[in-house]
């Protein structure tokens, strides 16, 4: 596993720039049609972790980035794929790797994640 973009020092992002950056990523996965929410892994363990807050479902790695999803169970799984790699590559040009960790009916959109 590649470690996540480590805070502020020579030539390396500020912890501003990190939080900015997971936030447009987040906002960009969430705007893909058929993504229902983001998904934190089995023990919560994927994310960007910040100063008093974490963006779940993303990871920020020096060689790309990695999203976490959960999608509507009618959505071409494959198709919203690409289309997250698309979206998220707009935002932090690089590899993007999906995985899709759950699918769900969009009325249950607001049942809390089990992880």
């Amino acid at each position: 596993m590649t470690p996540e973009v480590p805070p502020a020092g020579p030539g390396r992002a500020s912890r501003s720039s990190l939080g900015e950056t997971a936030d447009k990523v987040r906002s960009a996965v969430l705007a893909v049609p058929g993504v229902l929410d983001l998904h934190g892994g089995a023990l919560g363990e994927v994310g960007v972790y910040l100063p008093g807050r974490r963006v779940r479902g993303v990871r920020l790695r020096e060689d790309g980035t990695e999203v976490h999803v959960v999608l509507d169970l009618s959505a071409d799984l494959n198709g919203t794929a690409r289309l997250l790699q698309h979206a998220v590559s707009e935002v932090r040009p690089g590899p993007v790797d999906v995985t899709i960790a759950d699918v769900r009916e969009p009325d249950d959109e607001n049942r809390p994640d089990e992880a």
